[in-house]
């Protein structure tokens, strides 16, 4: 069947499209001679507010008549010759009617005066339809509110009478549930029902605009399911598709959130559907490592935050980030070529800024400081109307905005945003997606948009001065958006748009605050019993903006410096191609059992390699020191160390000490030299559980079952220890210590407690610094990472996180399949032991595993790895120490 040019876009927003008929517009002057002439065949189609007849003719207009306008809706009482026998003809008169499309041109829409129509339908019954049409001209006089509700009935009883055909199953599929959804695309809201099977997602709407009668999604070719926020209301679902279905994405608006939430349940029990989900935390620590650029972690906060490039009222906002569109050069190296990212777009200019606080201290609750948001459906088709002036007609009621107020200029937009009292609008996508080539910037449809005021017709955009083309414009933009200026400060914007700074006293501080409106939570819809209320608070909704959705709760952490060069699409930040050809681990597929040692008779509870690569030293719960060759590929040395397990130790870098921890409460000094112990103190009141020594401090802490942390100082240089004179300091938990490290310039000690709380402390003053409560149990292992900026630990739950010190921000948390019980950070590299054996080597800088294997029988209870990388050795419970090779 030809459609036509019909499109819901003709149509007012929201407006339903119920059904068409083959019809012929029979003009109200046409004779017996005329007719065959001034006939015009089409369809007729029936909306919720109007009638919309589209000619076959391309030539000719697309006519709409609005039900409010029709005067006389009635089947035609005339006796011409040339209508069919039973005078199956709809006969219309109308104030007002719309023409639109003329000669296949978009264009400005044509309001037209009175007129009468007759169209004669070929195969539908005028008895029929004829009541139908008269119900929603009845509806179209009342107010917003009831129009609404009797419209919706209208529907609902429609919609009752359609039922899914079983045909569209394949042999073996089964349904699993039913309900009814909206179709949203921009601007456009289009009923239909949805059913689930065993197999497929099927949305069959209720008219035949789509492309196909039933859309049809294979859960097996399902990557991803959002739940979103529609008008600040959580009933929607977005579901992506990979290339190969013939629906890529859909965006499903539902009656009730538990109609949404039922649907999503669902999906996720069938167990066709495998999804591809990328964790919040993980996207976070890509981005910051540089294997994410800025565009497309923009790009996912946006996602995660509800916007939606299907939704207007929600499209993804991107930052103005260059502030000089006017010189002839732009040097991107130059910190002044850039807008200030810490603060709103409403608080760049200073002046501005305290005119509108001004007007705030004087403003009723609620105030704001911005009666104008940064982003709306309005300003998004601002900058879009050439590449989408069809939306612009929709939106603005057939008619484009005055020549002089479009998006004319660059530099008289940024100029706009800086000093008028009512636009605070930031960018869009399409400023910096290099793979369009900004194509929104020129007019390439020859729309005619007008002339200026100085006589100058409406075309493509005016770009600044130090940019040759649109194309040239969006790269070098690009180019500053992943410039390390930017990197530098894009956590600031984010904090103002997806963050802390988004609401509350936060955003006051910050001048960030908007109309009550564009909050989510800012009222309660359902809770408005006046219809018409309701109504009037919904279109205030969808014209003022909508804040994201917030999350992020504390500031977001910053990014590395020097990690992103000038990037084409898509590119990440490039390796070090050599670095990967000779580095094993980049590609490790699997581990070489290079040696293996069995002489302990309990389990391996610490191990250490020793600083020039060739030995293994290892203690135990058999209270043995052992001390392995790796060039004898044999053991040298055992040693028996009290009575009791021994839970630690470490290596003094400047000479052949160890220090041992003992379940005895000890601290034992053991000269590898010589063979013998040399001193054992009473280090704590219960068992020593860990230790660690800060090489530029010259410190050694020692945590303990006590719940304290004591730190030493330089007993190294007198090889005693004595606690009167040596104990520098000690730092009390509320439950037994597990792990401890210094951070690597020994600024900072962390320490992880069984009740899973990690403590940070300043060691020169002692004194607690930062307090985390990350873990459900207790935290088995922590490390900071190489630069000190970043730590990670492992525990009971299962879970290992690394989170950003400076903030408490969790960039990376990842579930395995046991608990964790030890860990090593070097380099790129995590090394993760679990309870099952399982040794799990991520590449923490991209994060990803890059292989797991089953090393021990028991559990690994320590990991250590070679400083020039070339081997790792774990021991476990099955009292075995082994040595790894990649292959």
């Amino acid at each position: 069947m030809d459609k036509g040019r019909f499109s819901l876009l003709l149509l007012e927003p929201g407006e339903i499209y119920f059904e068409d008929f083959s019809a012929y517009l029979i003009p109200a002057d046409t004779t017996t001679k005329t007719y065959e002439i001034k006939k015009q065949t089409g369809r007729l189609k029936m909306c919720s507010k109007s009638l919309v007849f589209d000619p076959r003719d391309l030539n000719k207009p697309i006519i709409k008549i609005p039900l409010r306008d029709c005067t006389i809706l009635e089947q035609f009482k005339g006796t011409a010759k040339f209508l069919n026998s039973n005078n199956n003809v709809l006969s219309v008169s109308c104030k007002q009617h719309i023409e639109m499309l003329e000669g296949n041109v978009i264009a400005p829409y044509k309001f037209c005066g009175d007129a009468r129509f007759l169209f004669l339908l070929n195969y539908g019954n005028i008895k029929d339809c004829l009541p139908r049409i008269c119900q929603l001209q009845r509806a179209s006089t009342l107010p917003a509110a009831d129009q609404a509700d009797m419209i919706a009935a209208i529907v609902h009883s429609r919609q009752a009478r359609v039922a899914f055909d079983p045909l569209w199953f394949d042999l073996y599929e089964q349904p699993v549930m039913e309900t009814q959804a909206d179709k949203i695309t921009p601007l456009v809201v289009n009923p239909g029902r949805i059913l689930l099977s065993t197999a497929r997602l099927f949305f069959q709407p209720y008219n035949n605009i789509e492309t196909e009668p039933v859309l049809k999604i294979k859960l097996s070719s399902i990557t991803r399911i959002v739940k979103r926020r529609f008008l600040l209301r959580h009933t929607g679902l977005e579901i992506y598709s990979d290339e190969n279905n013939s629906v890529p994405y859909i965006y499903l608006a539902f009656r009730t959130k538990n109609d949404r939430d039922n649907l999503y349940g669902n999906l996720l029990k069938q167990s066709e559907l495998k999804l591809s989900e990328i964790q919040k935390d993980l996207m976070i620590l890509q981005w910051q490592n540089g294997y994410v650029s800025n565009y497309d972690y923009l790009l996912y906060l946006n996602s995660l935050a509800d916007r939606s490039i299907n939704d207007l009222t929600q499209y993804p906002v991107f930052p103005w980030v260059i502030s000089d569109y006017t010189s002839k050069v732009l040097d991107l190296n130059d910190p002044k070529s850039y807008r200030d990212l810490s603060k709103p777009v409403g608080a760049l200019n200073e002046i501005r800024l305290q005119r509108l606080l001004e007007r705030y201290e004087e403003m009723s609750s609620p105030k704001f400081i911005y009666g104008s948001h940064y982003s709306t459906p309005a300003f998004v088709l601002f900058y879009l109307v050439r590449l989408y002036p069809h939306y612009v007609l929709c939106l603005q009621n057939g008619r484009f905005d005055h020549p002089d107020r479009m998006f004319n200029s660059i530099a008289d937009v940024y100029k706009n945003c800086l000093s008028n009292m009512s636009d605070f609008k930031e960018l869009i996508p399409e400023f910096y997606n290099t793979e369009q080539d900004g194509e929104f910037l020129v007019n390439s449809m020859g729309i005619n948009f007008g002339f200026r005021h100085n006589g100058t017709k409406v075309g493509d955009v005016e770009l600044p001065p130090w940019t040759e083309s649109p194309k040239d414009f969006v790269k070098i933009l690009r180019n500053a958006l992943e410039s390390d200026i930017v990197s530098e400060k894009l956590h600031m914007w984010i904090d103002l748009i997806f963050g802390c700074k988004q609401l509350g006293e936060e955003a006051k501080k910050a001048n960030n605050l908007f109309y009550y409106l564009s909050y989510e939570g800012g009222i309660d819809l359902e809770a408005i019993g006046d219809l018409n209320k309701r109504h009037a608070i919904e279109v205030q909704i969808m014209e003022f903006g909508q804040i994201p959705k917030q999350i992020f709760q504390v500031p977001h952490p910053q990014r590395k410096k020097g990690l992103q060069l000038m990037l084409e699409p898509s590119q990440i930040a490039p390796k070090n191609i050599n670095e990967e050809v000779l580095d094993p681990w980049r590609n490790v597929t699997s581990l070489k059992l290079d040696m293996l040692f069995s002489t302990h008779k309990d389990t391996v509870s610490s191990l250490i390699i020793t600083n020039n690569n060739t030995k293994v030293i290892s203690v135990g719960y058999d209270s043995k020191l052992k001390v392995f060759s790796l060039t004898q590929s044999r053991q040298i040395r055992s040693a028996n160390i009290g009575d009791m397990p021994l839970s630690s130790c470490i290596q003094l870098p400047t000479m052949n000490i160890l220090v041992i921890g003992s379940f005895d409460n000890n601290i034992v000094l053991y000269d590898l030299e010589f063979g013998k112990v040399t001193q054992s103190v009473i280090a704590h009141e219960d068992a020593v559980t860990c230790l660690a020594w800060g090489k530029k401090c010259n410190l050694l802490a020692s945590g303990s079952s006590d719940c304290t942390v004591r730190i030493w100082k330089s007993f190294a240089n007198s090889d005693v220890i004595k606690p009167v004179q040596c104990l520098k300091s000690q730092l009390d938990h509320n439950s037994h210590v597990t792990c401890l490290c210094f951070s690597p310039d020994n600024d900072y000690l962390a320490t992880g407690t069984g009740d899973g709380e990690i403590y940070i402390w300043d060691v020169t003053s002692s004194s607690l610094h930062k307090k985390f409560n990350l873990h459900k149990g207790a935290i088995k292992a922590i490390s900071f990472s190489p630069e000190g900026q970043k730590l990670v630990s492992c525990g009971s739950d299962k879970i290992f996180q690394v989170i950003d010190i400076s903030t408490g921000m969790a960039l990376c948390s990842k579930t395995l399949s046991s608990v964790l019980l030890c860990l090593k950070w070097q380099e790129f590299l995590l090394l993760l032991g679990s309870e099952d054996g399982i040794l799990y080597i991520w590449d923490i800088v991209e994060v990803k595993l890059l292989h797991q294997t089953k090393a021990h029988e028991g559990a690994i209870r320590i990991i250590d790895m070679a400083s020039d990388k070339s081997f790792l050795a774990t021991g476990g419970e099955d009292h075995q120490i082994k040595i790894w090779r990649p292959t």
